[in-house]
C-alpha cells in the first residue's frame, strides 16, 4: 500500500503519521502549512472539504479519507493490525478521544497557552476538564497498559493530545498511571520518527 498523506505538526496530524510508522506502510508526505492557510488551497479541499489536516489518499484504490479518527480506523482494517484485544473496547477510547480529548484539550491549548489571561472563566473551565480527562485515563490504567489492553489505534490517537501536557496546567503525580504509558509510547520508535513529520519540530517533551 502506498498512501499520500497531507499532514502538518499537531496533536491530529501526529496521530496518522504515528500509525503510518506503526504500520510499516510507504508513504509520502505531503506538508500542509496551517499558519499559511494552506488547508483551504482548492486541490487541498477536493481531497479535505472540511479543510483540516490530516488527510490521505489511497493510491491503491484511489480513495481518499479526511478525519483523523476514520484514517486510523481505515488503515487498521486495511493492515488487520492495531485494532486491540476488543474491537469494541478500541472504538469505545477512540470515540473518547475524538469527543473529548480532542476537542476539550483543544480548547485547553487555546485559552491556557495561546490565549492565557483573556478569560478567567475559560481557563478555569478547561483546566478543570483536563484535569477530569487526564482522570479518566489515569483511571483506565490503573489496571492495564494500553488503552484497549493491547496497544492499538486508540492509544495512537490519544498520546498526542497528552504531548501537549505542558500546556494543560497538571501536575503528573496526579497521574502516575497515565505517565507511565505516556513514556512506554513516547520511546517507541516508531512513534519517535512519527513526531517528526512533516518536519522536525523539536523533541518530544517528557515529564
Amino acid at each position: 500500500m502506498s498512501i499520500d498523506l497531507y499532514t502538518w505538526p499537531t496533536p491530529n496530524g501526529r496521530k496518522v503519521s504515528i500509525a503510518l510508522e506503526e504500520f510499516g506502510l510507504d508513504y509520502t508526505v505531503h506538508a500542509v502549512n496551517i499558519g499559511k492557510d494552506e488547508q483551504f488551497d482548492a486541490d487541498f479541499l477536493a481531497i479535505s472539504p472540511n479543510n483540516k489536516i490530516p488527510a490521505i489518499v489511497d493510491r491503491d484504490t484511489g480513495r481518499s479519507l479526511m478525519e483523523s479518527g476514520a484514517i486510523l480506523l481505515y488503515l487498521a482494517d486495511k493492515t488487520g493490525e492495531l485494532g486491540g484485544a476488543d474491537r469494541w473496547t478500541t472504538l469505545e477510547w477512540l470515540m473518547l478521544q475524538m469527543g473529548g480529548v480532542g476537542p476539550m484539550l483543544g480548547q485547553a491549548n487555546h485559552f491556557l497557552k495561546f490565549n492565557a489571561g483573556k478569560s478567567a472563566y475559560a481557563e478555569e473551565r478547561y483546566a478543570a476538564e483536563a484535569a477530569r480527562l487526564y482522570g479518566v485515563l489515569d483511571r483506565r490504567l490503573a489496571d492495564r497498559e494500553y488503552l484497549a489492553d493491547d496497544y492499538s489505534i486508540a492509544d495512537i490517537a490519544t498520546w498526542p493530545w497528552i504531548s501537549r501536557w505542558p500546556w494543560h496546567r497538571i501536575d503528573w503525580a496526579d497521574y502516575p498511571d497515565l505517565e507511565r504509558w505516556y513514556q512506554a509510547i513516547a520511546a517507541r520508535p516508531a512513534v519517535q520518527r512519527g513526531w517528526r513529520v512533516p518536519h522536525d519540530a523539536g523533541e518530544i517533551p517528557l515529564p
